[in-house]
């Protein structure tokens, strides 16, 4: 991870610069990200709990897979590829967009786009990555937000939010 080059990026997600992962991170600047949203036919959400080892969020829950865009990465590159990776999800083409985040302290300061892709699992979880996962009812997601908002990373509770706010999921 520590070998990671992030593209810097300005308020507007014009790069402006590329640092190491770990700099990006403590120095708190603005970077890319990716978050995919897998459902299935029932309408529940698959998430993942990361793994550990992860130096952010170790051990919470959250979206189906998600990812820093490498420098020079697209965001629908980084779609793909983080799908791939973390669930073992090879698509064939590039998961529908929802919505971009503004980067943000929720966030972590990554300008982020949200991808949704409609998939039964089962899946093949990297196991440096992603330390289990599971199907939840949006209403599920609803309560454990209400109730334990700490098990899940701060990006994908603004995701959420921002789902729900603009019912752009049909929840």
């Amino acid at each position: 991870m520590s070998d990671e080059i992030f593209d810097v990026v300005d308020e507007r997600d014009e790069v402006v610069g590329a640092l190491p992962r770990r700099e990006v991170h403590r120095l708190g600047l603005r970077h890319r990200a990716v978050h995919v949203l897998v459902f299935n036919a029932r309408g529940e959400l698959f998430l993942q709990q990361r793994s550990m080892l992860k130096d952010n969020w170790p051990g919470v829950w959250d979206s189906s897979a998600s990812g820093h865009l490498d420098q020079g990465e697209t965001y629908d590159d980084c779609a793909l590829r983080e799908v791939r990776e973390e669930i073992g999800l090879v698509l064939m083409s590039v998961p529908g967009r929802l919505f971009k985040l503004e980067a943000c302290a929720g966030t972590g300061m990554e300008f982020c786009w949200v991808y949704r892709v409609a998939h039964e699992g089962p899946f093949v979880l990297q196991e440096s990555e992603v330390r289990g996962g599971g199907w939840f009812t949006p209403e599920a997601v609803d309560d454990w937000i209400t109730h334990r908002p700490g098990d899940l990373a701060s990006g994908f509770r603004v995701i959420w939010e921002q789902c729900r706010r603009t019912a752009v999921l049909g929840l």
